[in-house]
């Protein structure tokens, strides 16, 4: 685990240097990092505090694909020379926080490298942002994550003082209290986000450029259900007993963000809101404590990290020639830009759950979970079902088709750079699918 990341700190350097050089190194070490590989369920490569079990490397292979996908995304600032060297640090900075954050063994390094990787995310995007709202946006991502942290803090140590170990495989002493449920999780569920605590994430990534939306969506989502599938074995007893709770505010808040994406003008807003409908998804999978569940909510994770990572990719391919998310101003696109309709199409099919993508099984995993834990839930599944197929049409139906827009926009087609990225994200996105029993191994 240590080799990894002192490949990471020697990269540092190599930012000032070369753009492209640095995008095949995270290629590199995503090579590397496959190599590492084990069915086991037991941490395997322990090396200090660090060690990585099936979970831990899903995550971490996940984060290098995104990071070295971002960059590729993230031309235009190169080519402007707008700091894209700085940008490139940045990101290094928050691979080497989620690299710790996923690896690390021991419950309080886990909380203080999920808040360094805080603060590259604010710097993204108080940075290289696009409106002065960004400043409103970085403030809401902030405070919403410090409000939840602290509590979890005094909670680690309460827990210290009772289990006297804080190492993630020694954390089998159930606590039955409501109130520290409450504050050991409560961070996580900021993060996933939950519906009643999500309003940051659509000002985030409205505001964000479109590395930080990548990230954001690719893994900083995935924090929070990492979290909190680390700490749920403390919570079995109290865990069950409220589950419903949190189970009825993730699939109601999952309809209500989907019937918000159906009138929703900018497409990023569109995605952003779609993420929560899909995460609040994967925490009701989480809060059923079964085995469908933990598995579906992981391949629900990993299928909604590559699909809307893409899906932000489109909005800004379209941005960079028409300079407007708008979908009143993106309309008739296939027109002008027929090979990018397609892959509009495709991963808009994966959004709502098409075969053969990843998100079809996790969904299946999730109904299925859901369903067995109380079949009122099928109510809300076909809700969010519907409406996610819904607006996926929505969002392919007035940007692809109509009448073009009159006025007068700078306009190319596509590149072939932009291609690769989408090819990088769709094959990993359908063909992951046929090696799947991986995902399910973890438990």
């Amino acid at each position: 685990m240590m080799k990894m990341l002192f490949i990471m700190l020697f990269m540092i350097p190599l930012n000032f240097k070369s753009f492209w050089l640095n995008q095949f190194m995270y290629f590199v070490m995503t090579i590397l990092f496959m190599q590492m590989f084990s069915s086991s369920f037991l941490v395997t490569n322990l090396s200090y505090v660090f060690g990585v079990d099936l979970l831990s490397w899903v995550m971490i292979l996940l984060s290098f694909w995104i990071c070295s996908l971002m960059i590729l995304a993230s031309y235009k600032l190169f080519k402007n020379n707008q700091f894209s060297h700085l940008m490139i640090l940045v990101v290094t900075i928050m691979l080497i926080a989620l690299y710790c954050t996923f690896s690390v063994t021991n419950l309080f390094l886990l909380y203080f490298f999920f808040e360094v990787s805080l603060i590259p995310v604010l710097i993204l995007i108080l940075g290289w942002g696009y409106q002065p709202e960004r400043l409103q946006a970085g403030i809401y991502l902030m405070f919403y994550t410090l409000i939840a942290s602290l509590p979890m803090l005094i909670s680690i140590f309460y827990y210290y003082n009772i289990n006297y170990s804080l190492m993630l495989f020694y954390n089998n002493v159930m606590i039955n209290e409501f109130m520290f449920f409450i504050c050991m999780i409560m961070v996580f569920l900021v993060k996933m986000p939950m519906y009643f605590v999500h309003l940051w994430l659509p000002k985030a990534h409205v505001e964000a450029p479109v590395a930080g939306s990548m990230i954001l969506a690719g893994i900083m989502l995935k924090l929070g259900g990492y979290g909190l599938m680390r700490v749920m074995m403390m919570f079995m007893e109290i865990g069950m007993k409220v589950s419903y709770l949190f189970m009825i505010i993730s699939l109601l808040g999952g309809v209500f963000t989907s019937l918000v994406c159906l009138r929703q003008i900018d497409m990023k807003s569109l995605i952003a809101y779609s993420s929560v409908g899909h995460m609040g998804l994967a925490l009701g999978g989480i809060f059923t404590y079964n085995y469908w569940g933990m598995c579906g909510a992981l391949m629900m994770m990993v299928a909604h990290g590559l699909c809307s990572s893409a899906l932000f990719c489109l909005v800004n391919i379209s941005y960079e020639r028409i300079s407007s998310r708008s979908l009143f101003l993106n309309k008739g696109l296939i027109n002008i830009m027929p090979s990018l309709s397609l892959w509009w199409f495709m991963f808009l099919a994966c959004n709502m759950a098409a075969p053969p993508s990843l998100n079809l099984l996790s969904e299946i995993l999730l109904i299925n979970s859901l369903v067995s834990w109380c079949s009122l839930n099928m109510i809300f599944l076909a809700g969010i079902s519907f409406l996610s197929a819904a607006y996926s049409l929505y969002l392919y139906a007035f940007s692809q088709h109509g009448m073009l827009f009159s006025g007068v926009y700078s306009f190319s087609l596509n590149f072939t750079r932009e291609f690769l990225l989408m090819i990088l994200h769709w094959i990993p996105l359908n063909f992951f699918i046929l090696k799947s029993d991986i995902l399910l191994l973890w438990l």
